[in-house]
């Protein structure tokens, strides 16, 4: 029987078409595997990032410098900053590490479950691999779906163009577009098989453990709108992770991050560790800016916004916009971003509770969250008399404990598939500059624009794969 080679190259090679099978040789400088705790170790993939540059603008909570928008010939980032569906952005998006990025991370999880079983060693270590690999599998098919097809809806889900289900290792499969119904269909299969073989501590923290898979198992249900078992995935995740790390005892009785750095992996409260542009995760924040809306909804008592941000800086901000840009690097705290994290799953506990009409113990969790968060001031919010008051605390603490990654661009569009929540974005723009117009710019509800369509370049080597929006391929 022939040896599985995998070396390290590999992941670049997915990414490319027409790549040759594996052979039985081994190039100069790679990684020979060959048994159950090599593929075991392979799914420990330290630096796994998700570049939203394609999206990030796409939301009320992002902002960008003026000068960085007036006058410049218009790309992605500015049609997606303005609002403007007048311009067919299939042109402008030639190519999407998001995109090759999660199906390069698709293809190595593929590695590991068609091959592992054909390998030395211990089963219950192949069986462990296989599952650990079917949770990221199901991860990063949840992204995908989220960004480049409709949110979820129960009613069109079944017809609604989703993405390609990359099931196998392939490196030359033309795949056919599933539905979103089909693509959650297979994501749950995945984790459902995958949670009963998992641990509560993985060897390390890039392994999946028991509390981040419930955790995506709960937000996948919560985007379904399954609240009963959302709810109980919530239960079970932080019956193996409960903690909130203490921003407000960090803040004022341990010097904060200039004092003791908090790096990862040591952040308990993160379930999974993965980031925007790498390890250096925040140092993208100095390009990237929070909007005068968000800085204005944490208020002067939250330490998620004094702690980490800057409102000064004439380098990287318009002085007088009122926007703000995240200023700890990396090698000083650890703010994730894009994976998972138990505040999260509190916040989703809380969703589904006021969903359900528990608006007291809703905001008891709620509440949980902002004693180790607000510094002064209204710590403990009372109990609202509605379920949209309650919903609308708990969305605007997600996005306050969620910024700078994806998860505010598709909370809103999933939430836009209720009239109770959807919202209308609006931005006036500029704020500083006199010298142009300032104009109003609206997002609506329904836009297109939520739906970021395949890049070029792969629409090009698929023709199986089609557009999800009205617009126009330009060959």
């Amino acid at each position: 029987m022939k040896r599985n080679i995998i070396f390290i190259a590999f992941i670049f090679l997915f990414a490319m078409g027409g790549c040759k099978k594996y052979t039985d040789l081994t190039p100069t400088g790679s990684l020979l595997v060959e048994n159950a705790q090599d593929y075991y170790d392979l799914v420990s993939y330290p630096n796994r990032a998700y570049i939203i540059s394609n999206f990030q603008y796409l939301v009320d909570d992002m902002w960008i410098k003026e000068s960085n928008f007036i006058g410049v010939t218009p790309n992605l980032n500015t049609v997606h900053f303005s609002f403007n569906e007048n311009i067919d952005r299939v042109s402008l998006i030639q190519s999407s590490n998001f995109y090759e990025r999660a199906y390069v991370y698709i293809n190595r999880w593929n590695t590991i479950i068609s091959l592992v079983d054909g390998s030395k060693g211990d089963d219950r270590v192949k069986a462990l691999a296989k599952a650990e690999a079917k949770v990221l599998r199901a991860f990063d098919h949840f992204l995908l779906v989220n960004v480049y097809a409709k949110a979820y809806n129960a009613a069109t889900a079944a017809t609604d163009g989703g993405i390609c289900i990359m099931d196998k290792y392939d490196l030359e499969a033309q795949p056919v577009k599933s539905t979103v119904a089909q693509v959650y269909d297979f994501i749950q299969k995945d984790l459902d098989e995958a949670l009963p073989l998992l641990q509560e501590k993985p060897a390390d923290p890039y392994h999946p453990s028991l509390a981040f898979a419930w955790a995506l198992k709960a937000k996948v249900h919560l985007f379904k709108k399954e609240i009963a078992q959302a709810k109980a995935a919530c239960e079970k995740s932080l019956f193996y992770n409960n903690q909130i790390f203490d921003l407000v005892n960090y803040t004022t009785k341990q010097g904060g991050p200039s004092v003791t750095p908090i790096v990862a992996p040591n952040n308990p409260e993160v379930l999974s560790y993965m980031y925007i542009q790498g390890y250096n995760e925040t140092n993208f924040g100095y390009t990237w800016l929070i909007s005068p809306e968000l800085r204005a909804l944490f208020g002067t008592n939250d330490a998620r916004f004094n702690m980490f941000f800057n409102t000064t800086s004439a380098s990287f901000l318009d002085i007088g916009a009122n926007a703000a840009y995240y200023s700890i690097a990396y090698t000083r705290f650890f703010y994730p971003t894009v994976g998972l994290k138990t505040t999260e799953v509190y916040l989703m506990q809380a969703e589904c509770l006021a969903r359900e009409g528990d608006f007291a113990g809703a905001m008891a969790v709620v509440n949980k969250l902002r004693e180790k968060r607000i510094l002064s001031g209204t710590i403990l919010l009372p109990v609202p008399a509605t379920m949209k008051e309650t919903m609308d605390i708990i969305i605007n603490e997600r996005r306050k404990e969620l910024f700078l990654g994806f998860n505010r661009f598709m909370d809103l569009k999933r939430l836009n598939t209720e009239p109770e929540y959807a919202k209308t974005v609006v931005r006036k723009y500029p704020i500083v500059n006199k010298t142009v117009p300032q104009q109003t710019y609206t997002l609506l509800p329904t836009s297109r624009l939520y739906i970021i369509p395949f890049p070029l370049n792969v629409l090009k080597k698929n023709p199986n794969l089609t557009l999800n929006t009205d617009e126009k391929l330009p060959f």
